[in-house]
Formats: C-alpha cells, structure tokens, sequence
C-alpha cells in the first residue's frame, strides 16, 4: 500500500463508525439489545483504533477531526432517541441533548458564515459529556440483557448526563461567543 492510502484508514475507520448508527438505532428499535451490545463494542474499539491509528501513521485530517466526533454524535443521539420510543428513557432527557448539539451546531455555523474557518477542537467538558453519555447508555443496554444494576443507578446516571450537557453546552456557547465577540471587535477597530 501507498502511504497515501494508508493515511486514508483513519477516515475510512471513522465513517465506518458513523454508518453503525443506522443499525444501533434499529436494533434497539427491534429490542435486539444483545446485538446493540456487540456493535456498541466494535464501534468503540474502532473509536481508538482510528485515532491511534491516525496518530501513529501522522495521518491526522481535517475531515477526521470532524467526523470523529460526529460519529459519537450521530450514534448517541439515534441511541436516545430510540430509548425514549422504546420507553427506557423519558423523552425531555433526549430533547435536552438533541437540543444542546442543536445549539452547538448552529453556532458553529454562524461563527464560520461570520468569520471563516475555525479549528474543530472538543473541550474538556464535551469530551467529558459523551463519555458520561456513552457510559449510560452502556449501562441501559447492558441492564437489558443483564440486569445488574441497582435502580438508584439509574437516577444517578440521568442526572449527570443533564448536568453534563447542560455544563458543556453553557461552556461551548459562552468560550465560541467570547472568541466571536473578540474577533467582531478587532474587525470593527479595524473598519474605523
């Protein structure tokens, strides 16, 4: 193999992972949860695989820093949707993370229509966020086919993940509108 194609595998490793969503949805639609559990496991042993992969092989992309994150994203959000039909969640939990991406997504927009490219770069408090809604749905799918966790754990679980989001979406619009309102600043010196 090329080097060039080799560089491609992370991205491929990547979209991979954004296409399982369709069926993780699906299959939690279908009650199917023993199946959910092992493409829940390849996706996250792909998750490391591509971004060591992409590391070790220098092959670190643009695409990949956007993709990367969608993929969590697309996975999560189809998952908590399909909880919510299939009555494992209530549905305000999956409108309070549906609604956060929303706000993200739409600022990001406005902040490149506005001012141009920026860097994608999840902070700590997102990273933070989809682990704790990674390790709650893990824990919903896994009660299903095992039930081996105590109902507290459950209230526990929700209300971090609101808190979570909650916390990381304040962060995400009160760090991006701090950058924006910088740069209208330094554009508006700059016009007089």
């Amino acid at each position: 193999m090329t080097s060039g194609v080799i560089k491609l595998i992370p991205n491929i490793i990547t979209t991979l992972r954004l296409i399982l969503a369709l069926p993780i949805c699906l299959l939690i639609l279908d009650e199917n949860y023993p199946a959910v559990l092992w493409i829940a496991f390849v996706a996250g042993l792909s998750d490391g695989v591509d971004g060591w992969f992409a590391r070790k092989m220098n092959a670190e992309s643009r695409y990949g820093a956007i993709v990367d994150p969608l993929s969590d994203k697309a996975m999560l959000i189809s998952a908590y949707i399909a909880f919510v039909v299939v009555g494992l969640l209530p549905w305000w939990v999956a409108v309070i993370i549906v609604m956060r991406d929303v706000v993200i997504i739409t600022g990001a927009l406005a902040y490149h229509w506005r001012f141009g490219r920026y860097d994608v770069a999840p902070s700590i408090w997102g990273k933070a966020s989809t682990a704790v809604q990674i390790l709650y749905a893990l824990m919903l799918l896994t009660h299903q086919v095992y039930p081996v966790f105590p109902v507290s754990s459950f209230q526990i679980g929700l209300w971090l993940v609101i808190i979570m989001v909650v916390v990381s979406g304040g962060h995400y619009v009160y760090t991006w509108g701090v950058k924006a309102r910088a740069l209208q600043k330094g554009k508006n010196q700059s016009d007089t």
